[in-house]
């Protein structure tokens, strides 16, 4: 009883003291040392240090392996067919995304096109929307996950350790079975990831070649890389579709691999190998470490900082529900801000779902991985470091700005209701009652957790303000982030992927 008195104080104190400012009776010196007061006990109670990478061994972007990582991770050369690469859906000055709801990755109209106006013709045979029926996470900081990868968590350490990023015992992967280590998962999380999207005919593999395992296709491409004979692939027909889109040159990728792993004299196909591909691309991924943010000077001690606003949006965002806050930190928690589980948020679905339910419209999130009905609709709860940038937000993009997803938080009854459709970062939008309808089902699930708030719009406000300081300058500054933008003069088979569209203006 006497901690919910006292966060009730410091609300009523802050609330009221908010008026006496807007009524000129209280100075703005005074009323922020009045703020750093009511705030620096939370941060001390919470242990903070405001470092989401504390401890944490990120590699550099200028080292050889984050180096080569990052042109294979810019290369069409490991799309199925040469029309898609990594950055497709994960470019940096996009926020580590592509700012759509939903990404479009092979078949694009125009594939060097990243951003709002990308297209893709067949999205009408997919509901009306683009194939990948999920947004695109960001590459920001994901060495600092040490539980899972994706929405749905479906790569997961299995012995999770602070700071280890997965390296610690086995990492379970959608070729193992649900809690059996995949013996090829690679050395940590965010390598284990890397192998994924390659293997997915909606983001890399294309829809042209279906029958093959998803070990055979990153075997393929490793063996494309460096010109060596790979797997036979064969498509649906039982015709052999190997060689339908070599590359006319490898001689640069052999001499790249030999001087990075300093192996002038190793056979092709223990040079170039897959798990190499996907190290690498995890190391260029691991160093994309943003995490040195106002929030953070301000915890080590900086009361300038952040301002008046994002201290009252801290208070808010660290008290509960019952003191009269808005509850945020119970999942968005710690220095990363993120609990690394899932909730049923009800947030809205967006796109054709993953084939769940009566008519497989559906997406039961992480449910699809544990078949628990109290998972049923969860997501993994994300961090909130740098996700001023990483919009549009939630598990399939449906919100456009940090304030309706803040409202969405506050009463999802009633922004689903009043849902503007409009926001929505993705052409050719249709069958959007069956949307509504499949949101509504989450939002009456048992497991569906959110209290109404109805936070007021200046709540909001703070709220807003107070994640705004949780940005590392870096991401917003085209200079910084071109260190992980290869330069345009080593791309012998035109396979770079050198990004154009207004988003990257």
């Amino acid at each position: 009883m006497k901690k919910i008195l006292i966060g009730l104080c410091i609300v009523g104190a802050v609330s009221y003291n908010v008026s006496a400012i807007a009524a000129g009776k209280m100075h703005q010196h005074k009323f922020n040392k009045h703020l750093d007061k009511a705030l620096r006990p939370i941060v001390s109670s919470l242990g903070l240090t405001g470092d989401p990478l504390l401890n944490r061994d990120v590699p550099d972007i200028s080292s050889p392996q984050a180096q080569l990582g990052m042109e294979l991770f810019f290369s069409k050369s490991l799309g199925g067919d040469r029309d898609s690469a990594c950055v497709t859906c994960h470019h940096p000055l996009l926020g580590g995304g592509d700012r759509l709801s939903l990404p479009i990755g092979v078949e694009s109209d125009t594939p060097d096109l990243l951003g709002q106006g990308r297209t893709n013709a067949d999205a009408e045979n997919h509901a009306g929307f683009p194939p990948v029926p999920r947004n695109a996470p960001t590459t920001f900081n994901v060495i600092a996950w040490d539980k899972f990868q994706f929405h749905d968590g479906r790569v997961e350490s299995l012995n999770p350790q602070q700071g280890a990023n997965g390296k610690a015992g086995g990492i379970r992967t959608p070729n193992s079975a649900f809690g059996d280590a995949d013996p090829l998962a690679g050395g940590n999380l965010v390598q284990a990831q890397a192998r994924f999207p390659v293997t997915s005919r909606e983001e890399m593999k294309s829809f042209s070649h279906n029958s093959y395992s998803d070990q055979d296709i990153r075997e393929f491409l490793a063996a494309r890389l460096a010109g060596y004979e790979g797997p036979q692939i064969v498509d649906e027909n039982g015709n052999n579709v190997t060689d339908t889109v070599p590359l006319p040159e490898t001689a640069h990728w052999i001499e790249k691999f030999r001087r990075v792993f300093n192996e002038p004299d190793t056979q092709l196909e223990a040079l170039v190998t897959e798990q190499r591909v996907s190290m690498l691309i995890g190391e260029y991924e691991r160093s994309q470490a943003f995490g040195n943010t106002p929030w953070k000077r301000y915890v080590e001690g900086d009361n300038r900082a952040i301002s008046a606003d994002a201290k009252r949006g801290a208070i808010l965002f660290y008290t509960s529900d019952m003191q009269g806050g808005a509850n945020c930190s119970s999942c968005h928690s710690g220095d990363f801000f993120t609990d690394e589980s899932f909730h049923n948020l009800a947030m809205p679905q967006v796109g054709e779902g993953k084939g769940n339910g009566d008519d497989g419209s559906k997406d039961f999130g992480r449910a699809r991985e544990t078949v628990l009905e109290q998972d049923k609709f969860a997501f993994r709860t994300p961090s909130l470091v740098n996700v001023e940038v990483t919009g549009p937000w939630s598990h399939a993009g449906a919100y456009d700005s940090l304030e309706a997803v803040i409202k969405h938080h506050s009463n999802a009854a009633h922004a689903i209701d009043s849902f503007d459709e409009s926001q929505l970062l993705v052409e050719n939008v249709t069958n959007l009652d069956k949307m509504r309808a499949n949101t509504l089902e989450a939002l009456n699930a048992p497991n569906f957790e959110l209290e109404a708030l109805n936070l007021s719009d200046m709540q909001v406000g703070f709220l807003v303000e107070f994640i705004q300081s949780l940005t590392d300058p870096c991401v917003k500054d085209r200079d910084c982030l071109a260190q992980w933008i290869p330069a345009n003069d080593d791309d012998l088979n035109g396979d770079q992927l050198n990004a154009i569209g207004e988003d990257l203006r």
